[in-house]
């Protein structure tokens, strides 16, 4: 084969490197690059559908992989086809991946390299860009704990450097003294949009001062410079744990994915950075070193060569994955078959509802050594509820984890958590609080097992509710927002038993629940419960009383105002029904009480318009319309923000209303 003579447009050493290590990372330099090429032909054929070319920045994936030790954990992004192929992905398995086919590592149900492989140590990106630093986060801070000296590398392009993951994730890594080598692939666009649009400052590794952590600028196109750069890092951050901002200056050679093109780019950078291509100068050197020769070359094509196209036959004999809405549903969830755990004793003591969770929290941690509780001001403060008061003293610092005030960050730790094998519950100071944490919970940990079969093995701990004339931003009932997101569980106790029963279950759930405590129970009511561990099922409704003539179904503080309401009517009879759980919530139940009295409310505090109730009254209307009596009444929150005034927020909630609707329904 003749080669393509190209002058060096940058200066390689190879310090004290072998042959061997250089050829090595020669092959693994160009199998990515003639992969690629072969999905660009793929892709005008119409065999792939999507692709994101990181032709030009194979250097940096490559390097990296090769520096890190092979159990040491990769988070990459589209273009970092190299982190997959230098980690020995068997080629067949990449092909039936790109092309939606079961033996991917998704089945067919998520693109290109949105996927992890735990067998391999890869972490792979979802759309939003930003979320996977927080998780190279959390798999760091279990390696912390686990005393492993390891490190985590987790990839950012200059773009995504604009979101507000990246200042949350490299702060809380600094805080925490986490071996994460964050890289940011500076290539002078996002998308079409370039630098001088996206941010101000000349180069990332000014950033580095900003965050109290060191910061390291290397030629993104230089394999040996990148190689010899991260593995002395990786080296040290060993011995010395603690983040590192990495810059590789590179370029991308093809659009931002195939279809979007290049014409934004001016054509003089694309000459500029030609002649900087990381394979082909490499591949120059090693000539020159007399490393390589024609004939190597030539073999080492003619090897990848055949292990693509041999790759593409498998790939292309298999057929697209044959649909079953039974096996997509029962994917969303971590299969788990709980075993109720009673308490050991027949001791009770009388527990406020909020010494109930606090209760349950601590007799989690006992049981659970490799779990970790995170939030604001939960460690010697013990929370601004004062849950986890003197936790610190019998757990420590390690594993009851103030936080920065970083609600995504924090959530996507959780997830790097999980897949290290830790619990974690994560503490939401205020359930309005969560919208900072949206995105890390209704895309990356209810998706995740279904796209790669890792589970989110997360609590967020909610407290939720007003009555406490705390104003718009302190006293939402957002359990709705949840309701809507399939690979959530939603729990929302009513009393200090099912608060800590709920709470240990949901702890020992390994998929991600959204865990909704009423901040005016905490204090308000008590009762006798076990003094030991105890569990309840998820899933299951309690009847907190019974009648014939209506069915009052709601959860929460709507428990205690039909209790209230009910008892100033005492010619009336009601089934009062606690859902307990909201996902999955008991029709079986529902269905029992429908049956049971014919004449059905359904409550809650949360805004009337798209609350669960709305989802319950529609499923009994469906469901259990011949055992209906009456229409179906909903009652909820005004469809207003919470107001602060206390004679506003009594209009707001729901109490004298669901009275009315209770007397309509009886009257129909």
């Amino acid at each position: 084969m003749e080669t393509v003579a190209v002058t060096p447009a940058m200066a390689f050493d190879r310090k004290n490197y072998s042959d061997e290590t250089l050829l090595h990372l020669y092959k693994e330099l160009l199998l990515p690059r003639m992969i690629e090429e072969k999905m660009l032909i793929l892709l005008r054929q119409g065999k792939v559908s999507k692709w994101f070319s990181g032709i030009g920045q194979e250097a940096i994936a490559v390097g990296l992989t090769c520096a890190l030790h092979s159990d040491e954990y990769i988070l990459p992004l589209h273009r970092n086809l190299g982190v997959f192929t230098a980690r020995q992905m068997p080629l067949a398995r990449l092909f039936t991946q790109w092309q939606g086919k079961l033996s991917g590592f998704t089945k067919g149900r998520d693109r290109s390299f949105h996927f992890g492989a735990n067998e391999f140590h890869i972490v792979g990106m979802i759309s939003h860009l930003g979320p996977q630093m927080s998780v190279a986060d959390g798999i760091a801070l279990a390696n912390v704990l686990r005393k492993e000296p390891k490190v985590t590398a987790v990839f950012s392009g200059d773009g995504g450097s604009s979101e507000g993951e990246f200042h949350e994730a490299i702060n809380v890594a600094a805080v925490w003294d986490l071996p994460v080598i964050f890289l940011v692939e500076n290539n002078g666009y996002g998308l079409s949009t370039p630098s001088s649009e996206q941010f101000r400052c000349k180069q990332f590794i000014d950033k580095g001062i900003g965050y109290g952590i060191e910061a390291v600028q290397v030629d993104g196109n230089n394999i040996l410079e990148v190689y010899d750069t991260i593995s002395k890092l990786a080296e040290s951050m060993r011995e010395n744990p603690r983040p590192i901002l990495l810059e590789a200056m590179t370029f991308r050679m093809r659009g931002h994915e195939e279809a979007s093109g290049t014409k934004y780019v001016p054509k003089e950078l694309f000459e500029i950075w030609e002649k900087k291509d990381p394979v082909n100068n490499y591949e120059q050197y090693l000539l020159q070193e007399k490393v390589l020769d024609a004939a190597k070359i030539e073999a080492f094509r003619a090897e990848i060569k055949h292990a693509i196209e041999a790759g593409l036959e498998t790939a292309a004999a298999e057929s697209m994955p044959t649909a079953s809405a039974d096996t997509e549903l029962t994917d969303m969830y971590r299969p788990f078959t709980p075993e109720i755990v009673a308490p050991k004793s027949e001791a009770k003591s009388e527990r406020r509802f909020i010494d109930a969770i606090s209760d349950g929290l601590r007799q989690s941690m006992e049981r659970y050594p490799e779990m970790v509780i995170m939030g604001q001001d939960v460690a010697e403060y013990g929370g601004v509820f004062k849950i986890t008061e003197g936790f610190v003293s019998q757990f420590g610092k390690a594993r009851v984890r103030n936080t920065p005030l970083c609600e995504s960050a924090i959530v996507g730790a959780g997830l790097g958590l999980s897949i290290k094998g830790y619990k974690s519950v994560v503490e939401m100071q205020f359930a309005d609080f969560v919208t900072c944490g949206f995105n890390q919970i209704v895309n990356n940990l209810a998706k995740t097992h279904y796209r790669w079969g890792q589970n989110a093995d997360v609590v967020v701990r909610m407290p939720t509710g007003a009555g406490t004339a705390a104003g718009p931003f302190h006293s939402q009932s957002n359990e709705a927002w949840f309701f809507h997101t399939p690979g959530l569980k939603i729990v929302y106790p009513s009393n200090p038993y099912d608060a800590k029963g709920l709470l240990c279950a949901a702890i020992e759930d390994p998929n991600p629940v959204m865990y909704f405590e009423h901040k005016l129970l905490y204090r308000s009511i008590a009762d006798q419960i076990p003094a030991d561990y105890y569990t309840l099922p998820i899933g299951k409704a309690a009847l907190v009383s019974e009648g014939s003539d209506i069915s009052i179904i709601t959860y929460g503080m709507g428990v205690h105002w039909a209790k209230e309401i009910m008892s100033q009517m005492p010619d009336v009879s009601a089934d009062i029904l606690d859902l307990r759980s909201l996902l999955p919530w008991d029709k079986e139940a529902v269905a029992a009480t429908v049956r049971k009295t014919g004449r059905v409310l359904v409550a809650h505090e949360d805004t009337l318009t798209g609350g669960i109730g709305g989802e319950i009254a529609a499923w009994i209307a469906e469901n259990c319309f011949q055992m209906l009596d009456a229409p179906v009444l909903r009652e909820g929150g005004l469809d207003t923000a919470v107001p602060f005034a206390p004679p506003l927020e009594a209009v707001f909630l729901p109490k004298q209303r669901i009275r009315e609707k209770i007397e309509q329904l009886l009257a129909y």
